[in-house]
């Protein structure tokens, strides 16, 4: 491990700034003095109102710059780097969502691929230090050996968010052995915690909780057979990304780009992820909450299982996530009941 720490006087864009993951590490670099500017185009994906919330906790910062825009919209990526000649570009920005790319597939070919190679082509005209750039752990599509390894067969996913992601994945490799840009895609594995995205499973339990209607499990009630997910703390994520930025890949091949998982590697049954949330939701009101649950088959795109090895960026950069569900659950309870005022 050849670990060297966050270059402080290096410019860092972030896409997808006013995002969970995004305004997180935002707020990390800011806190250690680096200069950031932050892309977003506040879509109405989820609730515009926490985005706003996530941004106004930014601007304070003298050091960080907003602009408002598209990924896809390549002449203003161009712009971008034109003024502010970032050194280091993490590229957050992207459609989320599995079950949603299934109703709505114009928009991640729009902002997955095409804002994508916008920004490989203004990292080729404008060279920089390093891009790091979101996967997702969606890419292992219905592999059923687990722990998944950076190694396995991804050439199956299940969904088209999937497979934007994937995509991703072999254009960064493109570039980079065309233009030799020193690329990291991360595989993130479902990650949580407070200011979370309301589109995720936690998130939703607890508004159905507050709005008094069951909760939906996509799992047939079969509770032998659960499904399993790498729940990963936001914290985790922001610190191994952290760690990534000032040490780019060397690579295979003289092919300066990498992928990571990014995970937990400590899968949890969803029904044990459920009862947490019910105790930590009871601890922060001080009384008994229990969810009222419908039990449905699994949706098309959802995968069985996701269980991240994470033994490649723990060579990298020294770094293992950590942190518990409880902890993690507590903390975003904690937030919820705070933030939306349920006391």
């Amino acid at each position: 491990m050849n670990y060297k720490p966050l270059y402080l006087n290096k410019i860092y864009l972030i896409t997808g700034a006013a995002g969970f993951i995004g305004y997180f590490l935002s707020k990390k670099l800011l806190e250690q003095g680096c200069r950031v500017v932050g892309v977003d185009n506040i879509n109405d994906y989820y609730d515009v109102d926490l985005k706003n919330a996530r941004l106004e906790q930014l601007k304070p910062y003298e050091k960080f710059t907003f602009i408002q825009g598209d990924i896809s919209d390549k002449s203003m990526i161009a712009k971008i780097f034109e003024e502010y000649k970032p050194n280091i570009v993490v590229n957050l920005a992207a459609q989320a969502g599995v079950r949603y790319s299934i109703e709505n597939p114009d928009v991640y070919i729009q902002s997955n691929i095409i804002g994508f190679y916008n920004i490989l082509e203004a990292c080729r005209q404008n060279p920089v230090d390093h891009l790091v750039y979101a996967s997702s752990s969606s890419v292992y599509g219905a592999n059923k050996k687990v722990p998944f390894e950076e190694t396995d067969f991804v050439d199956n996913p299940v969904s088209l968010y999937a497979s934007t992601k994937k995509s991703n994945e072999l254009m960064a490799h493109t570039y980079s052995h065309l233009y030799h840009i020193p690329a990291t895609g991360l595989r993130f594995f479902t990650v949580y915690g407070p200011m979370g995205r309301p589109d995720m499973a936690y998130f939703g339990f607890a508004n159905k909780y507050f709005n008094g209607e069951p909760i939906k499990i996509f799992n047939n009630g079969d509770f032998e057979n659960d499904l399993y997910r790498d729940f990963t703390y936001i914290d985790d994520i922001v610190e191994g990304i952290e760690r990534l930025l000032s040490n780019p890949s060397v690579g295979d091949n003289d092919v300066p780009h990498k992928v990571f998982n990014i995970g937990n590697s400590n899968p949890e049954k969803l029904m044990v992820f459920i009862e947490t949330l019910e105790k930590c939701l009871s601890h922060t009101l001080g009384r008994e909450i229990l969810f009222e649950k419908v039990f449905e088959p699994i949706k098309p795109g959802d995968v069985p299982a996701t269980y991240a090895s994470t033994d490649m960026l723990q060579k990298a950069v020294g770094f293992k996530p950590e942190t518990s569900i409880e902890e993690g659950l507590q903390k975003f309870t904690d937030w919820y009941v705070e933030y939306y005022k349920h006391y």
